[in-house]
């Protein structure tokens, strides 16, 4: 997969993760697009070495659940990272 595969993934599969966790978690595109990507490799990486399985080809139904599945814990992580920066009104 190229990297505007990756790129295309990386959005989507981001996109997908904020949608499935509750809150709101700061960032923009910018933020959603980086996030997904790092939690696409992630998702590839630990996929790999549990399952046996990596990113294979872009519309491959594992490639997607371990992209998601990357960005759901990246994204949890920016969320506890970034908590106590966050200004309450």
């Amino acid at each position: 997969m190229g990297i505007i595969g990756w790129i295309i993934l990386g959005l989507i599969a981001g996109a997908i993760a904020k949608a499935i966790l509750p809150g709101s978690q700061g960032g923009g595109w910018v933020i959603t697009l980086v996030l997904g990507v790092v939690g696409a490799l992630l998702g590839g990486f630990i996929g790999s070495q549990l399952f046996g399985v990596g990113l294979e080809g872009f519309f491959d139904i594992t490639t997607w659940l371990l992209a998601i599945g990357g960005a759901i814990i990246v994204l949890l992580i920016y969320g506890l990272v970034t908590r106590g920066s966050r200004a309450t009104r």
